[in-house]
């Protein structure tokens, strides 16, 4: 008996570009850009559809990246994110089926463009005071939460986590491994939702396989970018993703 995945080709030409940036996202190279992925499936499908059809993908992608940052983490800002970004995933579980994805974008949109607006009209200087764990903790729970309801928890850590001002690959590392946890988290709450039926699971395997060509080709350019250059290209992610969301959220 054949797997009943997703057969429409219009499906399909929406969920390969959103799973190569993804994965391109995964590397660290263009982060933000990951956010972009369930808005761009849910031109074919509903959000929870597009976010339990990630899932697999996600799960290949994150441990692609270990494999790949496996020396290079922040362990005691890992170990300070991971237990805000569980709380926000337990919240997610308990609010999925009350609050409304589109307007859940629609708040991390906002967010995202609020955010990148204050960090261009006031950048931040070498003698900035470092934001407060307080800050951090909430931030990083709000991405658990958005990364649960819409695998859209890169820009709220991101906003922790940037004016700590990071090496490139110390940066994509914690954020790998942060991810990693988050997402592993969701299987069991997903699960229980009833979001991980075989057709969502069948349409995972098919698109499988262009989960590695973005984290291969985004590794190679975190690898070998100026500092100042991956950041410009997290703040685009970031800009594109704020509007995205925001139109998706509260337009659309």
């Amino acid at each position: 008996m054949s797997l009943p995945a997703i057969t429409d080709p219009h499906f399909y030409a929406v969920a390969i570009p959103a799973v190569l940036l993804l994965g391109v996202s995964k590397s660290g190279f263009g982060a933000g850009f990951g956010s972009l992925a369930v808005p761009l499936m849910a031109l074919a499908v509903t959000v929870p559809q597009a976010a339990a059809i990630l899932m697999p993908v996600l799960l290949l992608m994150d441990l692609l990246g270990l494999a790949a940052f496996r020396r290079d983490f922040d362990r005691r800002l890992l170990w300070f994110l991971v237990p805000c970004g569980l709380i926000g995933t337990l919240a997610g579980t308990l609010l999925f089926k009350v609050l409304p994805a589109h307007t859940v974008a629609g708040i991390v949109g906002v967010f995202t463009l609020v955010f990148l607006a204050q960090r261009l009209m006031f950048p931040s200087k070498p003698d900035s005071p470092l934001p407060s764990k307080t800050t951090g903790a909430l931030l990083t729970a709000i991405s658990g939460f958005t990364s649960f309801i819409a695998h859209a928890g890169g820009p709220p850590v991101t906003a922790y986590v940037l004016p700590l001002r990071l090496s490139p690959l110390a940066y994509t590392a914690t954020m790998a491994y942060f991810f990693f946890v988050v997402n592993l988290s969701k299987w069991v709450p997903y699960a229980w939702l009833g979001l991980l039926d075989w057709r969502n699971l069948a349409t995972s395997l098919v698109l499988l396989p262009i989960a590695p060509l973005g984290v291969w080709v985004g590794v190679r350019i975190a690898r070998r970018i100026d500092a100042r250059w991956f950041y410009r290209f997290v703040y685009l992610g970031m800009l594109l993703t704020g509007i995205k969301l925001t139109w998706d959220g509260f337009v659309a």
